[in-house]
């Protein structure tokens, strides 16, 4: 029996490889929203599982939905577009100034400094409308000429998890709906509600219905006030050093925005229950160049309690509440937050300072035992307060944020990019977090992940030789005073990258490669060696219009303590009829030694879901998206997904142990514009 089930996995190994040759050498293709393969080449391969990402995913999925009138947009506007520089962004408003509005973003080629990608990418997230009246619109006018979009997505396995037989609360289906009203850029209003699967509906704690629940509304240029949020929110002021939920940079993206700064309040629109503020945010504009804001929150989160006096070990951002366990844990602590942040800015230069405060309503003590938890957050109440500072010139941009707080040390991230010529620009990053600072809501550029224990440098270079042709390349060192997990003793890392896309004409080519060196225990935890990481990628496609498709091979190898190595080869194929019907077929083949050498392919999803997988192990991946409107008002989108497995019998483990080597998925989304 066993040698027959050896013989049929061959069979449909070197079947599924001869289909993959075979779709390779009759299509290539290029994704439909471009954007989102941007996002896709500026992750750092390994880091897309991370909630920054997806934060950074539903905040281009908002601005896509609400695209930016450029012609009346502010500095802090487009500053929301992670992909442009300060320089960018301020030759935009220079040009503005100069020749008035826009009559369409073809403009944007004058624009000398705006190169030929990041012109592509504006025509998603801007347009060039009217100059509005300095009037804010009547309240007639308001719901008369305002959007509404309804959306509900659905997930269904066609499997059974060991949870769904026994230990989930609720049934196995995945599902969400959000409603959202906007007029413009000026009023926005939503509610959404998710459920994931194994969580209970309509039954035990949940006896309202979805799990989480979602609600916003925010005025913009009104008067005086640039920007006012009820409800829930996200911000960022600074480089984040006291203060970012909203997004932050990776070493490539910090690259592509030459490692600038920004403040911006926005909607919490977000299926995520972990990373918001809830209450109240607003920035006022007091004189020219001179802009107040102020948020208050309050919200009950999930937490882990110590089990000998109640006080809070850990604070969850999972957001799964599928077993009792996870239920019990759900809002069992709160916080109060009050902030504030005083920017101006003047002839380049700006100057701003942020403070906060917070209470929690328990002790927050993490178990310290393990040395490198020594110098977590602890206690009850917090406050940080940073100055963050910079000039955007022509040539030259500084960026910087010293922040300190109740912990008694403090971080500061420094930034200088010089344009060395129309084509090539170049980057330097200074940070150094101490091993005591801590803020519980920063978020900034970082080799650990946290902005604590960390020092280091990065230089990076963004070459576009000629139009259609963007090399990318950086060079970053941290060095990590304090002992880290995994690494028992101070230690270091190296991390180094370039990249190649060119465009010429209907085709893209690319190409990646990234060496890590990053120190860890050895077997014997007696001292520390570093794990070397080798990771590239190559891709070609091509997209006619109505057809095209899309070649991708990934390699990755592993050395530390053993050797390990993996690949992938993936191919889309896809069909386009304008409107009416849009497909995409993808296959991939994967073969990695352990989990080491993973591999990562994205794969296009659902609106508000980015989709980038690891892969490990042995086995094929293959699904079909397609996409249609019925109507200016109606889309349907469905999409299929099946994970085959050939060096296993069992898919994952615990509660979500799949009896099978394989896993399908279905999803819908209905999508009404009214």
């Amino acid at each position: 029996m066993q040698k027959q089930t050896n013989l049929e996995n061959r069979m449909i190994k070197y079947t599924l490889i001869i289909l993959f040759a075979f779709f390779s050498l009759h299509a290539n293709a290029q994704q439909k929203r471009e954007w989102e393969q941007y996002l896709y080449q500026i992750s750092e391969m390994n880091d897309t599982e991370s909630d920054v990402w997806e934060s950074y995913y539903d905040m281009l999925c908002d601005l896509e939905a609400n695209p930016i009138n450029i012609n009346i947009a502010t500095r802090e506007e487009l500053e929301q577009l992670p992909f442009l520089t300060a320089e960018e962004v301020e030759d935009i408003s220079e040009y503005l100034y100069l020749h008035g509005p826009m009559k369409s973003l073809g403009e944007l080629a004058m624009i000398e400094n705006l190169d030929y990608f990041k012109r592509r990418l504006l025509f998603y997230f801007t347009y060039a409308g009217e100059v509005e009246s300095r009037t804010f619109p009547s309240m007639k006018n308001i719901l008369k000429y305002g959007k509404h979009d309804v959306m509900g997505t659905v997930k269904v396995p066609f499997y059974t998890r060991k949870g769904d037989k026994d230990g989930y609360e609720g049934y196995q289906y995945k599902h969400s709906i959000r409603y959202d009203f906007s007029y413009g850029d000026r009023v926005r209003f939503g509610v959404l509600g998710a459920q994931d699967a194994g969580e209970p509906f309509f039954a035990g704690k949940n006896n309202l219905g979805y799990d989480f629940y979602s609600f916003y509304f925010v005025l913009k240029k009104l008067g005086k006030i640039k920007t006012l949020a009820l409800g829930r929110y996200r911000v960022r002021f600074g480089m984040g050093l006291v203060i970012n939920n909203n997004f932050s940079f990776g070493k490539l993206s910090a690259l592509s925005s030459l490692g600038r700064g920004g403040s911006n309040i926005r909607a919490h629109s977000s299926l995520s229950s972990g990373n918001y503020l809830q209450g109240a945010a607003t920035t006022v504009n007091i004189v020219k160049g001179l802009d107040v804001s102020a948020f208050v929150s309050y919200r009950k989160f999930d937490a882990t309690l110590n089990s000998d006096d109640g006080t809070i070990a850990t604070i969850l951002e999972s957001g799964y509440h599928r077993t009792e366990t996870e239920l019990d844990k759900k809002n069992n602590s709160s916080h109060v937050l009050a902030g504030g942040n005083v920017d101006y800015s003047a002839s380049g230069f700006h100057v701003g300072l942020t403070g906060v405060y917070v209470s929690l309503d328990k002790r927050l003590k993490p178990k310290t035992e393990a040395v490198y938890r020594r110098h977590y957050a602890s206690g009850k109440d917090f406050y940080n307060i940073g100055i963050d500072y910079g000039y955007t010139g022509h040539r030259i941009s500084f960026h910087g944020e010293t922040a300190t707080g109740g912990c008694n040390a403090f971080a500061t991230i420094n930034s200088l990019s010089f344009s060395l010529t129309d084509n090539l620009d170049l980057l330097a990053l200074q940070r150094f977090y101490s091993f005591r600072y801590y803020s519980l809501f920063a978020e900034s550029f970082s080799e650990g992940g946290a902005v604590q224990n960390e020092s280091g440098i990065y230089l990076g270079a963004n070459w576009r030789p000629i139009p259609n042709l963007s090399v990318m390349a950086y060079s970053d060192f941290a060095y990590f005073a304090w002992p880290k997990y995994q690494a028992s003793d101070s230690s270091r890392s190296f991390d180094n990258l370039v990249q190649m896309i060119y465009v010429p004409g209907g085709w893209t080519f690319s190409a990646r490669y990234r060496y890590k060196m990053r120190e860890r225990d050895n077997a014997e935890k007696s001292a520390l060696i570093f794990k070397k990481e080798h990771k590239g990628r190559l891709s070609a496609a091509y997209d006619s219009g109505v057809w095209g498709g899309k070649f991708q091979a990934d390699i990755a190898y592993t050395d530390y303590k053993k050797k390990s190595f993996g690949w992938m080869l993936s191919q889309n194929v896809s069909v386009r009829m304008e409107k009416l019907f849009y497909a995409i077929m993808s296959f991939g083949y994967f073969d990695t030694d352990d989990y080491d050498s993973r591999v990562y392919a994205y794969e296009r999803g659902m609106r508000y879901s980015f989709y980038s997988p690891a892969y490990y192990g042995n086995g094929v991946r293959a699904a079909l998206f397609a996409v249609s409107d019925f109507s200016d008002k109606i889309t349907v989108t469905a999409k299929v997904g099946v994970t085959k497995y050939f060096d296993r019998d069992k898919i994952g483990s615990g509660y979500q142990e799949i009896d099978g080597s394989s896993a399908t998925d279905l999803e819908l989304q209905l999508r009404l514009r009214l």
